[in-house]
C-alpha cells in the first residue's frame, strides 16, 4: 500500500497496516525532521521492523537533495539475516512501483568467520583464528613476499579482488550475508574485503552494535560514514551493557604469562630485523617522531583494530620519547607486565580509581600516563614494522596494550578492581584485575555527536525515562506505544502462592525452601497437562534451574512432566543447546508436545522466538536480579547513584524487570498469535514492582489476575485457551479496527488518527 504522512509517501509492501505501525513512523518522522534521537518502545510481534525501514528508505525518496545514509544495528547474525529479508520484499515493492530510482544497496556486514569463502581459512575454529588465517595470506608484505617465492600461500578470492580494483563493486540490490558469499563464489572475489569497501557506497547498511560501539572496530569500519545517516539500533534494551562491555578489559594470570611469551617472541623479530633489516626500525623511530597518525595508508588488509579511547588530536602528537624505540617498549612492556603481576598476589579485594592506579603504577614501575596512553598503537606500529600476521596468538599482548590505554586517558567512570577469586569459589585461587567502565555514555557518545538521528527502540524499554539519564542524551520524540488487539491474545497473571497458600518466591532466604521448590513443580505439573504444545520456562540462573531440577528428579516430579511432555534444558553450550531446541521444535511439530528449561539473561531469552505453537505459555520463576554481591555491580551501582543520582534499588528494579520482560516477549510475535504468561513470584505483586514492566503487558494485566495461587491459575488457564479456540474477525470488530487498508489511512488522514484506532 502506498499512503502519505504529511509530506512523505510511504510505500508500504504489504496490504494492511497495524495502527501502531502507522503511529510509530508519524513518531519516527518527527524525529527525522526534527534532526534529532528518538526513544521508541513498541510490542513485540507488531511489525517494527517493516514500519521503520518503510519511512526510512520513503523518507530518502522523498528528499532526493539530501539522500540520507541508513544503519541499522542488530544484536545478532540471525537478526541481521531477518532484517535483510524484510528489506528485499520491500525494496522489490518500491522498484515495482517506482522503476530504477528506487534502486538502492543495501548490505549485510559481519566478521571474516561469516563471510570468507576460502575452505582453507575456514577450517579455523575460532574467529580469531579465521582472522590470523586471513591475514597471513593477504597482509601486504606477505604478498610483496610471494611475488619473489612461488611456495608462499596466497587467497585466490582476495588476489582476483585485487586485480579488479576499482571494478570490483556490487550492482544494486539487497544483499544478505548469504548472498555476498554466493556473489563473491560466482565472481571469484573476496566476499569480507568487498563489503567492507562498499560500506562507503551502500544506501542502507545492517550490521552488529559492535561496529559502532567498540571504539577498537568502528574506527575502521564506521569512520567512513556521513553525518547525514540515520542510526537504528534494534533489540536495544541492553544497550548501556553493550557499551560497558566495549570499554572493559579484564586481566587474568594466564594473560600475563601469554603476554610475556609474546614480548619473547617480539624480542626475538626486532634482533632479526636488526641484523637483516635495521632501516625498516629506523624509518619507524622517524615516523614516531613525528606522531602516530603519520603511518601512511595502510591497505585495508594491514588494518588493526584501531585504538580503544584516543581522540584524533592526540594521534598527531609526537609518541613519547621512551617508547619510541622498538627495545624500549618492550621494556616498558615488561614492566608494565610486573607490576600488574605483583598487583595479582593479593589475599583481599581491592578497588581504586584510574588516577590513583596510574600514580602509583609511576612509582612502583616508571611508567607515566602519556606513555600508557599510547600502548596500544604502538604496540599495533610494531607488529606493522615487524610484519606480524598470527594476530590470533598475540591477543594477551593486545588485551594488555588495550588495558594500559583505557587506564592512561579515562579519569572518571570506571574502576579497578582486583579479586583474588571468584566467590561462589573461593577455595579455588584465581586472581583477575578488571578494568571495569560504569558509564555506558562513554562509548555511545561519539555515535550521537555523529549522527544526525539515532533511534533506540525495542519491546522492552520500560521506564523509558531511564534510558536517557544512563545514555547522558536528549530525545526529542520518546513514546510508548500500545497494541492494538481483536482479542485479549495476551493473558498474563501473577502467581504468589502454591496450592497450599504457602509463597513462592526466589528471594535468597526463601528459593531453597523445600515448599517453595515444591509448588514451582507443582504448578508445572499442572500447567503441562492443561496447555497444548510448548510450554517454556525461564530461571534467574543457571545454578538455580540445575539445583530445582535435582530436587524435583528426586521427588519424582520430573517423571510427572515428563509423562506429559518431553523436557529439554537450555545448557552453556551453544551447539548442545541449538540442537534441544531443534529437537524441542520437532516435539511441538509432531502433537507429542515439550517443555523448555531455560536462563533470564541466557542466548534463548535473548534471540530466540517460541512463536505459535512452539510456546503457549512462559513462566518465570522469579525476579531475574543480577548478582548483588559482585564487586564490579556494586561499583557501578555507587557510581550512578553519584553521577545520575538513580538510586540502587531502582536500577536493579529496572535491570531486573526489563530482562523478565524480555523472557516473557519471547511467547507472542504476531497478533495472530496467543499465549500466557506466569509471573510466578510474590513480589510482581507489588505495584513498585510490576510498574516497571511494559505499557503493552501491564493493559492486559487485570487486577483479579495479580494475587493468584496454583488451582486459580489453572482455571483462568483453561478459560483462556478455550476462549483462544473460537473463531475470530482478524480485521477487528466493535468499531476498534487492528489492521487499516489505505482507505481507512485515507480517512484517518481527513478525520485525526485516534478516532479510527481506539
Amino acid at each position: 500500500m502506498i499512503f502519505k504522512i504529511e509530506d512523505v509517501t510511504v510505500y508500504f509492501p504489504y496490504d494492511n497496516i497495524y495502527p501502531e505501525q502507522y503511529e510509530y513512523m508519524v513518531e519516527l518522522k518527527r524525529a527525522l525532521d526534527a534532526k534529532g534521537h528518538c526513544l521508541l518502545e513498541m510490542p513485540t510481534g507488531t511489525g517494527k521492523t517493516i514500519a521503520l525501514l518503510s519511512l526510512i528508505t520513503s523518507y530518502r525518496l522523498s528528499r532526493p537533495d539530501s539522500p540520507i545514509k541508513l544503519v541499522y544495528c542488530t544484536r545478532t547474525v540471525h537478526e541481521m539475516e531477518k532484517t535483510l529479508g524484510e528489506l528485499k520484499i520491500l525494496h522489490d515493492y518500491q522498484v515495482r512501483h517506482l522503476g530504477a530510482q528506487a534502486k538502492i544497496l543495501a548490505l549485510g556486514l559481519s566478521s571474516r568467520k561469516n563471510l570468507c569463502v576460502n575452505p582453507k581459512v575456514l577450517k579455523a575454529e575460532n574467529r580469531d583464528s579465521v582472522d590470523a588465517a586471513c591475514r597471513k595470506r593477504t597482509a601486504s608484505w606477505v604478498r610483496a613476499l610471494a611475488a619473489e617465492n612461488q611456495n608462499v600461500e596466497l587467497c585466490d578470492y582476495f588476489e582476483s579482488y585485487e586485480k579488479a580494483a576499482d571494478n570490483a563493486l556490487l550492482p544494486p540490490g539487497v544483499y544478505t550475508l548469504e548472498d555476498l558469499r554466493e556473489f563473491g563464489k560466482n565472481r571469484g572475489w573476496c566476499p569480507y574485503f568487498l563489503a567492507r569497501h562498499m560500506v562507503q557506497f551502500a544506501n542502507v547498511i545492517v550490521y552488529s552494535y559492535q561496529y559502532l560501539l567498540d571504539p577498537k572496530v568502528a574506527g575502521i569500519i564506521s569512520k567512513e560514514l556521513q553525518k547525514e545517516t540515520v542510526v537504528v539500533f534494534d533489540e536495544a534494551h541492553n544497550i548501556d551493557n553493550v557499551c560497558i562491555e566495549a570499554l572493559s578489559v579484564s586481566v587474568r594470570r594466564v594473560t600475563l604469562e601469554g603476554a610475556n611469551r609474546n614480548l619473547n617472541k617480539i624480542r626475538q623479530e626486532i634482533d632479526r630485523f636488526k641484523a637483516s633489516d635495521a632501516g625498516r626500525l629506523r624509518a619507524e623511530y622517524n615516523r614516531l617522531v613525528e606522531g602516530l597518525a603519520l603511518r601512511g595508508d595502510l591497505s585495508g588488509t594491514d588494518q588493526w583494530l584501531a585504538n580503544p579511547a584516543l581522540p584524533h588530536d592526540i594521534l598527531k602528537e609526537a609518541v613519547p620519547g621512551n617508547i619510541r624505540r622498538a627495545e624500549h617498549f618492550v621494556h616498558v612492556l615488561r614492566r608494565l607486565l610486573q607490576y600488574l603481576g605483583g598487583r595479582l598476589d593479593t589475599e583481599n579485594v581491592e578497588k581504586e580509581s584510574p588516577v590513583s592506579f596510574v600514580s602509583s603504577l609511576n612509582s612502583q614501575a616508571g611508567i607515566e600516563q602519556k606513555t600508557l596512553k599510547f600502548c596500544y598503537d604502538r604496540l599495533h606500529s610494531l607488529m606493522m614494522t615487524l610484519e606480524i600476521t598470527d594476530t590470533d596468538e598475540f591477543l594477551p599482548i593486545q588485551t594488555v596494550c588495550d588495558f594500559a590505554t583505557l587506564v592512561g586517558t579515562y579519569a572518571r567512570g570506571f574502576s579497578i578492581i582486583i579479586e583474588p577469586y571468584d566467590e561462589r569459589m573461593p577455595h579455588i585461587p584465581d586472581p583477575i584485575l578488571q578494568l571495569s567502565c560504569h558509564d555506558a555514555s562513554l562509548a555511545i557518545k561519539p555515535v550521537f555527536d555523529r549522527f544526525q538521528s539515532v533511534v533506540i527502540t525495542s519491546g522492552t524499554l520500560s521506564p523509558i525515562d531511564l534510558y536517557p539519564r544512563l545514555l547522558s542524551f536528549n530525545p526529542v520524540v520518546s513514546r510508548s506505544f500500545k497494541m492494538s488487539m481483536t482479542r485479549d491474545c495476551i493473558c498474563p497473571m501473577v502467581l504468589t502462592r502454591g496450592s497450599d497458600q504457602l509463597p513462592v518466591s526466589t528471594k535468597f532466604d526463601m528459593r531453597s525452601d523445600p515448599g517453595v521448590v515444591r509448588n514451582y513443580g507443582k504448578l508445572l505439573v499442572e500447567m503441562v497437562s492443561v496447555v497444548p504444545d510448548g510450554v517454556v520456562c525461564f530461571f534467574v540462573s543457571y545454578s538455580y534451574m540445575d539445583g530445582i531440577i535435582a530436587t524435583w528428579n528426586e521427588t519424582g516430579i520430573l517423571k510427572e512432566i515428563t509423562q506429559q511432555k518431553l523436557v529439554f534444558f537450555e545448557t552453556q553450550d551453544v551447539v548442545e543447546t541449538t540442537l534441544a531446541l531443534d529437537n524441542y521444535r520437532r516435539a511441538c511439530d509432531c502433537g507429542r508436545g515439550a517443555v523448555f528449561f531455560s536462563v533470564a539473561r541466557g542466548k534463548v531469552a535473548e534471540g530466540i522466538d517460541f512463536d505459535r505453537h512452539y510456546g503457549r505459555l512462559v513462566v518465570m520463576f522469579g525476579v531475574p536480579f543480577q548478582y548483588t554481591l559482585s564487586k564490579i555491580l556494586l561499583a557501578r551501582l555507587e557510581y550512578l547513584r553519584d553521577t545520575f543520582q538513580i538510586k540502587e534499588g531502582d536500577f536493579l528494579t529496572f535491570d531486573a524487570l526489563r530482562q523478565a520482560a524480555q523472557c516473557v516477549g519471547r511467547v507472542i510475535r504476531s497478533k495472530a498469535d496467543y499465549g500466557m504468561m506466569i509471573f510466578a513470584d510474590k513480589r510482581y505483586s507489588r505495584h513498585d514492582k510490576r510498574s516497571k514492566l511494559p505499557g503493552w503487558i501491564l493493559s492486559h494485566l487485570r487486577d483479579a489476575h495479580l494475587n493468584l495461587s496454583t488451582d486459580m491459575a489453572i482455571h483462568i488457564a483453561r478459560e483462556f485457551l478455550r476462549k483462544m479456540a473460537q473463531p475470530y474477525d482478524k480485521t477487528g470488530t466493535m468499531g476498534r479496527k487492528t489492521l487499516l487498508t489505505q482507505e481507512d489511512l485515507e480517512k484517518m488522514a481527513e478525520t485525526g488518527v485516534q478516532d479510527m484506532v481506539y
